[in-house]
């Protein structure tokens, strides 16, 4: 049986903290696709949603963290397995 994970080792810190340059062509064109879904996404949700209130600043938000991720997802996919 596989022990539990109890920890983030201190590599593991190293890495997700480090600045991780979209270097190959594959993850710039991926950064692409994640820019243009979500602008997309976020135009067409502002749109389908009417006049500015708390709700749709918080949907903004939340695409703009999804947006966080994903870049994040493309940059470390070459780090350490957890």
């Amino acid at each position: 049986m596989d022990n539990p994970k109890t920890h983030i080792t201190t590599d593991e810190l190293k890495y997700r903290l480090q600045f991780h340059p979209s270097d190959s062509e594959n993850a710039q064109e991926a950064h692409e696709v994640v820019r243009t879904v979500l602008l997309e996404a976020a135009d067409k949700l502002v749109t389908a949603t009417g006049a500015f209130s708390r709700e749709q600043s918080t949907m903004v938000t939340k695409l703009e963290e999804a947006s966080f991720w994903a870049h994040a997802a493309i940059d470390r996919s070459d780090g350490p397995s957890a």
